[in-house]
């Protein structure tokens, strides 16, 4: 070989090395920097943590200076994940507010945080002199709860309710608790478990001698009445299911103050469950909601469209009186300041469980009900998409009774509305905010305090007038509590049309959106991997709030879209009706019409597409993926619904599977061949043989809306035409998986599935 040869084979091989170096070069701009590293992982998730969440405002009265001006002081809860500890610690922080009735002049803290222990619930008097709080303790290994009296600063009554035995435990919950105080302040309405008679052994032997001696030394007689009922240890009593699992059958307790006497209403119809109550006007006696066991009770929670009532028990007479219609669900019942309406929240029953809902009013002394806003089939001109809530703010009235403030999604934004009772006319407060989530924490006497968020920065709290009449677009907000703005990444919310093949004939036009989170930090021309995540529900909504998981992906190096498919909440009652029938087909191709759109963009890489979803968004990514099998490059389902045949017998929710399934459900409802033949091809089960993307299993072992064995089935499904699976299995954790300790284990386990699978070590 020549000299000339050999120079110039050297020199190509050089050139080609050089090549190769400038397209791997290259190769490196194209894609975004992920962080990998567990440790890594683990500090951002930690860092992210740190955010607390408002839970609740009170508002103290107003006080006047000896210069005559005024000022109030809010006390603020909060709750925040303490890693180390492995619970959610609850703090409270107070403010003062200087002001003129109209505006804030001054404001700021008045104290640091403090932690709060055992308190289940608390409640001021309407004068501010007293406060009310049900604590729960331990004392000699045994949970016993007390309920204290405070006035000014001094504690001056504790009742040990355990020992007193007039009922079982103390309903702390959001659906049926309650703590309130009468108007005269002399009594506390509260809602507890009924109490059970002692139940023993058929072959339980017991002495004459000991019979009722460990009693009589503590001070406590047994009556005849009070005896163990022999054989009935092991009665099964219904509970109200998920997160409800130690409420059967609540009961009305009222405690006179001065005479440390705790009474149980009486009067109350057998076959309805009291909860929501508050006292009628001049105390004469106690509205409440009911809920109707018909004939067995179903799985309350995220599930409003349950029969229910309003009543009214007097308690001179212990007369019981129903207020409302019995064959709709009413719930969320709220007194105006001037003690003459009662506005709260209407839907059907059965169904779509989340439901557009009317607001309806009931006047105290003419006794009439009136619709003040109805459903909403499609937004009119004004935008406004009906109301979605199942819980009004425990304070929603104006100071002059006229409106009620209502926190609700309104499309893929939470917002703040005004409903004028006169006109029916709503309006938001919030619709020009840059912010995308607000929530109505309590007004009083005008004075509105709230929490915002947006899916890049964490709850903060706010606090402003409610205008006149007709200039409610006018609030000036004043910050009493912010959060840090997350500036290395944004977020946007995209409008989808499905195109012509994919319309629904019977509700055509409807439109859909997606939230869509990105990294700023990229280098032009990055392609960044994507995260998809449809909600659960299926009749639910991911508003524009901070949301954890998102926010740590972000900060990892991954984009994520948060699809709001046809049938969520926000965008009308048809958009709901158009989905039930239609699981399975409707909602799986807007979720993926969504994710190929986004696609088109052309900052993210087609080649690491992930998908993530609980319940039924775990529903829909399990579609997704035997429908789209070369698609997504890992899954990740939290308890989610596999096969509705199989889940219907053992679900809290039996008619879900039905309805959604496009089959009309009734308690007695008998399932021929042809309706399990329909809820099968709804089912991704049905769609297994089709999967190769890796999935990551986590199941909640105390779940009751999707119990376990769903996941279950899949898992052995998947292992058995040998995909690639992981299952983690969580005791003590219902559906939503939300201990800290499951919590943060598995955004973990799912950053490194994504990452392994994904390709993006």
């Amino acid at each position: 070989m020549s000299l000339t040869n050999c120079v110039m084979k050297a020199t190509l091989r050089q050139a080609e090395r050089l090549l190769s170096v400038s397209h791997l070069a290259s190769f490196s701009r194209l894609y975004a920097k992920v962080v990998t590293n567990p440790d890594d992982i683990v500090k951002l998730f930690r860092e992210q943590s740190q955010f607390p969440s408002l839970s609740r405002a009170d508002i103290g009265p107003a006080i006047t200076t000896q210069y005559g001006g005024k000022y109030s002081n809010i006390n603020t809860e909060w709750s925040q994940r303490d890693l180390d500890r492995n619970e959610k610690v609850k703090f409270c922080r107070q403010y003062i507010v200087f002001h003129d009735d109209q505006s804030v002049v001054f404001s700021g803290p008045s104290g640091n945080c403090t932690e709060i222990k055992g308190v289940l619930l608390s409640r001021d008097s309407p004068s501010g002199d007293m406060k009310a709080v049900v604590r729960e303790c331990s004392i000699k290994g045994e949970e016993k709860q007390f309920l204290e009296v405070w006035h000014k600063n001094s504690k001056v009554k504790t009742l040990n309710l355990t020992d007193l035995k007039k009922h079982g435990k103390v309903y702390e919950d959001d659906l049926f608790g309650s703590l309130v105080w009468s108007h005269s302040e002399t009594h506390l309405l509260y809602v507890a478990e009924k109490k059970r008679a002692k139940a023993e052994s058929f072959f339980k032997m017991e002495s004459p001698e000991s019979s009722s001696a460990g009693d009589e030394d503590e001070g406590i007689k047994v009556s005849k009445k009070d005896a163990a009922v022999k054989g009935d240890q092991f009665v099964h009593y219904e509970d109200w299911g998920e997160t409800l699992v130690d409420k059967s059958t609540p009961v009305l307790c009222v405690l006179d103050i001065e005479g440390s006497n705790v009474s149980v209403l009486e009067g109350i119809p057998e076959n309805i469950s009291p909860g929501q109550a508050f006292w009628a006007p001049s105390d004469t006696g106690v509205v409440f909601v009911g809920w109707c066991h018909e004939p067995f009770r179903l799985g309350l929670r995220y599930c409003p469209n349950r029969r229910s009532s309003l009543f009214y028990v007097d308690l001179t007479s212990g007369k019981c009186e129903q207020l409302s219609d019995s064959s709709t669900a009413a719930f969320s019942p709220r007194l105006s300041p001037d003690s003459c309406r009662i506005v709260y929240l209407e839907c059907s029953v059965y169904g779509p469980h989340q439901q557009c809902c009317r607001l309806c009013m009931y006047d105290w002394y003419t006794k009439k009900t009136s619709v003040i806003v109805d459903v909403v089939k499609r937004p009119g001109e004004d935008g406004f998409t009906g109301l979605y809530s199942s819980m009004l703010s425990p304070l929603c009235w104006s100071a002059d009774s006229q409106r009620v403030l209502i926190s609700c999604p309104q499309r893929s934004r939470q917002e703040l509305l005004v409903v004028d009772i006169a006109t029916g006319s709503v309006t938001s407060l919030t619709s020009k905010s840059d912010m995308g989530s607000w929530y109505l924490l309590t007004i009083h006497k005008d004075m509105m305090v709230v929490s915002c968020a947006s899916p890049n920065c964490p709850p903060s709290l706010r606090v402003g007038f409610l205008p006149e009449r007709g200039s409610e677009a006018a609030v000036s907000w004043v910050t009493l509590e912010t959060a840090e703005v997350q500036s290395d990444f944004d977020w946007q919310v995209l409008t989808f049309t499905p195109p012509p093949g994919q319309e629904n004939s019977e509700y055509p036009g409807l439109d859909f959106e997606a939230l869509l989170l990105k990294p700023k930090d990229t280098k032009e021309g990055a392609k960044l991997p994507l995260v998809v995540t449809p909600h659960g529900g299926p009749h639910a909504i991911i508003t524009a709030d901070w949301l954890l998981f998102s926010a740590v992906y972000c900060k990892m190096g991954l984009a994520v879209l948060l699809v709001n498919y046809r049938g969520s909440t926000g965008f009308g009652q048809d958009s709901i009706y158009s989905l039930p029938g239609r699981v399975g087909t409707q909602d799986v191709l807007d979720v993926q019409y969504a994710v190929e759109s986004v696609l088109t963009q052309g900052c993210f890489d087609e080649q690491k597409v992930a998908i993530s979803g609980g319940s039924h968004g775990g529903f829909l990514a399990c579609h997704l993926i035997g429908q789209f099998p070369d698609f997504y490059k890992a899954c990740i389902i939290r308890n989610p619904v596999t096969n509705l045949t199989t889940m219907i017998g053992s679900t809290d929710i039996p008619d879900w599977c039905m309805v959604e399934a496009g089959l009309d459900y009734s308690p007695d409802a008998q399932l021929d061949a042809a309706a399990l033949a329909q809820m099968l091809d709804k089912s991704p089960i049905r769609h297994i043989s089709q999967v190769k993307t890796p999935v990551l299993l986590t199941l909640g072992e105390d779940d009751k809306r999707v119990p376990p064995k769903q996941g279950i089935e899949y898992y052995r499904g998947l292992k058995a035409r040998n995909v690639q699976t992981r299952l983690l299995w969580y005791p003590g954790n219902n559906h939503s998986l939300s201990t800290i300790a499951a919590e943060s284990d598995r955004f973990v386990n799912i950053a490194l599935w994504i990452i392994q699978h994904c390709g993006l070590q």
